[in-house]
């Protein structure tokens, strides 16, 4: 089974077209105005539409109201929402939609209390904390904090790159993975190299764990 890839953060539509044609399976739009890679709706469908099928868009908000959710599902193909803030489940579920909610790591703890707080997210999404900011960061968080089993699906994030992405899937486990920072030129900017080293570190992992598999 590969290893599943989410590149976040995308402000152009070369980008993200770029992003999928070298195998990344999600593509995140981030739509809180406080982010660096923040977009507008217009932006969005441009990027959407650039998008081959079966690529899914992730929707990034942090603490925003409603109607702004609405407006950008009205509006944007997105496949499903990513909650980076401290929106409660009940908020997080009333679209309708898939969600992530993504868990700022210090402890244990952290991980452990919103994953029976968010039973019924797709998946957590485990990011570094950093004080003020909501992911991006290109800070990890201490992966030995992370609980032998947990009974909902996670994503690994958090400063995660092509040198350290192997290393960070042999020592955590994790079957999918999110990137922002990590193949940028600049904030928002992809850069087409780093994109393609960071899956093809990825898929060489995969290669590698696949093959002890059937052993």
């Amino acid at each position: 089974m590969n290893t599943r890839i989410k590149i976040c953060g995308f402000t152009r539509a070369e980008d993200a077209r770029a992003a999928a044609e070298l195998g990344a399976d999600a593509v995140g739009l981030v739509f809180y105005p406080g982010s660096k890679r923040h977009i507008g709706i217009d932006t969005a469908r441009e990027i959407a539409a650039a998008l081959p099928p079966f690529v899914s868009i992730v929707a990034l908000f942090v603490n925003q109201d409603a109607e702004c959710i609405r407006q950008v599902l009205s509006q944007v193909p997105v496949d499903v929402l990513q909650f980076h803030g401290d929106e409660t489940p009940e908020f997080c579920r009333q679209f309708q939609r898939p969600y992530l909610k993504a868990v700022r790591v210090r402890k244990a703890a952290d991980i452990v209390q919103a994953a029976a707080c968010y039973a019924d997210a797709r998946a957590m999404l485990l990011d570094a904390h950093v004080e003020g900011e909501y992911g991006g960061t290109g800070h990890a968080f201490d992966w030995s904090v992370l609980p032998e089993r947990l009974a909902v699906s996670w994503i690994l994030s958090g400063g995660l790159h092509a040198g350290n992405v192997a290393a960070a899937l042999r020592q955590t486990g994790a079957r999918t993975v999110d990137v922002s920072s990590g193949v940028e030129s600049a904030p928002g900017v992809k850069c087409p190299h780093k994109m393609r080293e960071f899956i093809r570190q990825v898929r060489r992992f995969d290669v590698e764990a696949n093959g002890l598999a059937a052993d």
